[in-house]
């Protein structure tokens, strides 16, 4: 039988509906989301009224206010731990008496029945203010949620509320909070409360307690959001700014394309007598911005990357996706800048490995790699010296180049005809030959040094085996990779490891000694 709620109670059933009004309009929370937090409250006062621990439901009428309580049973199997077959009989029933009542309910369902309500107006205060206070919380946080869920990426602009070790906590306002760790700050940038600062909204997380914003000072988005911000020509899109590179708080390098073959990115973007660059390194606590030229050609782009130093010479290596760039001696120092900072950035901003070098030695260096490459083609292949330069000058550095290259490609180069370039190729075929023979037999004659003999864990067959393929001594040995070890015996990649590094004790005595 229900309990109903006296004619009497109508007050208190009015105190509900102006609690619900109250906090609704005060917290801009639904009013579904406090009638929830009421109900749980008058739940939790009910089940402090009783000794068992017994499970409360609680409903409340959102015209009149008025309220119903019912006590409930979760519906179990019966289970072999517990003597009566339920963990909490206070709160379960078993399934076979529960469909006694209703043969349809399931596992998992809940058995209900009316109870006695409390008052609202008896309710221990605290008890109804802290669940009232908790789900109003949960409301607020998930609305910030789902009002910067969409946000991340963008800049995000507030008041510097506290400062605590390092984190700042920004305040969005609308009781809104965001949270800057220590780690995204600009290092040695002074902050003070009521500061206006701008981040990077990098994350957005829905947790119950802590922050759920999560801003970024130091992220290089910060600085192509400025400058979509301070440079109108980039928030229309007739600028883009294709990459980004920051030391922060102290430099940073930021390429920039125009699709308008009239503009010049670098000045708009630089701005009347830099009026919009100092903007944004004034945001970033005087960091100083490069503005580099974006180039489809790789080479160019890193030129125009390694500003404010002067390029003379490039060399690139496809395969290992690096370039060698030459300066003066005079621009060294400035190309490479303080602790490596100008060539970090460039490397970092185009994604080339860049190794800066002195262009003077960088030539003497390269003349003299082709002098040894010219000396190898006129000793191999048995061609004067003339041939010998031209092979080198168009960029061939092995006779193994040379000797599977189309015969097309060679056609190109002037003076060659088809009858010479088969010469060499057939000539620097046989000097492969020939290698590849006395390599093998210079193997198969190999004995293993003493020191890999008489190293520990060592064998007399596995040291013929390694020295079979060319791994002689304890130093060839440290100098492999498990891998390589693996590709030719038939060991585990554990027993491989300790061999090896077993190999490597003298290079870590010396270090030791140093």
């Amino acid at each position: 039988m229900k309990t109903i709620v006296k004619t009497e109670d109508a007050v208190e059933n009015k105190e509900i509906l102006l609690v619900v009004d109250v906090f609704s309009n005060e917290k801009d929370i639904g009013k579904e989301i406090v009638f929830q937090a009421v109900e749980s409250a008058l739940a939790a006062a009910t089940t402090k009224l009783h000794p068992e621990q017994i499970t409360a439901r609680v409903t409340i009428d959102r015209a009149t206010g008025g309220y119903e309580t019912f006590r409930r049973w979760e519906v179990v199997e019966p289970n072999e731990e517990f003597p009566d077959g339920m963990e909490f009989p206070d709160g379960q029933i078993l399934l076979d008496e529960a469909k006694k009542q209703n043969p349809e309910i399931e596992v998992g369902e809940f058995i209900e029945e009316p109870i006695e309500s409390v008052g609202f107006g008896r309710i221990a205060a605290q008890t109804a203010k802290q669940v009232i206070i908790q789900k109003i919380r949960e409301a607020e946080r998930e609305k910030v949620v789902e009002a910067f869920q969409d946000r991340v990426g963008e800049l995000i602009a507030g008041i510097v509320k506290r400062v605590e070790k390092g984190n700042v906590y920004l305040d969005l306002g609308g009781n809104i909070e965001a949270f800057v760790p220590r780690e995204q700050m600009i290092p040695r940038e002074s902050v003070r409360v009521g500061d206006r600062m701008r981040g990077y909204l990098k994350e957005v997380r829905s947790e119950q307690r802590g922050p759920q914003l999560f801003v970024s000072r130091t992220d290089p988005e910060l600085l192509l959001a400025l400058f979509r911000l301070e440079v109108p020509e980039v928030g229309e899109g007739l600028i883009e700014v294709l990459g980004a590179a920051r030391d922060p708080g102290s430099r940073a390098k930021i390429a920039v394309k125009s699709n308008d073959p009239r503009l010049d990115p670098v000045g708009a973007c630089v701005g009347m007598r830099g009026s919009r660059v100092q903007s944004v390194s004034n945001e970033l606590a005087g960091e100083r911005v490069d503005i580099i030229l974006w180039n489809d050609n790789d080479a160019q782009y890193v030129i125009n990357a390694m500003s404010p130093a002067d390029v003379e010479s490039i060399v690139v290596d496809e395969d290992k996706h690096s370039m060698d760039v030459g300066v003066s001696t005079e621009s060294l120092s400035q190309a490479i800048g303080r602790g490596g900072q100008n060539v970090r950035l460039a490397t970092e901003l185009t994604g080339w490995e860049l190794n800066v070098r002195d262009a003077a030695q960088a030539e003497q260096d390269s003349e003299e790699q082709a002098d040894k490459i010219k000396q190898i083609f006129q000793e191999q292949l048995d061609v004067d010296e003339e041939i010998a330069g031209i092979l080198a000058e168009v960029g061939f550095n092995t006779v193994e180049e040379l000797a599977y290259v189309p015969v097309s490609e060679m056609l190109e180069i002037e003076g060659f005809d088809e009858e010479l370039i088969e010469e060499l190729k057939s000539r620097a075929k046989d000097t492969l030959l020939i290698n590849a023979i006395s390599t093998e037999e210079k193997i198969e004659t190999a004995e293993p040094a003493k020191d890999l003999l008489e190293m520990e864990g060592m064998n007399k067959e596995l040291a013929y085996e390694f020295a079979s393929q060319g791994i002689v001594t304890m130093e060839d040995l440290a100098e492999q990779a498990v891998d390589d070890i693996l590709g030719f015996t038939e060991m585990d990649e554990e027993r491989a490891a300790v061999l090896i590094l077993k190999a490597r004790e003298p290079w870590f005595a010396e270090d030791n000694g140093a």
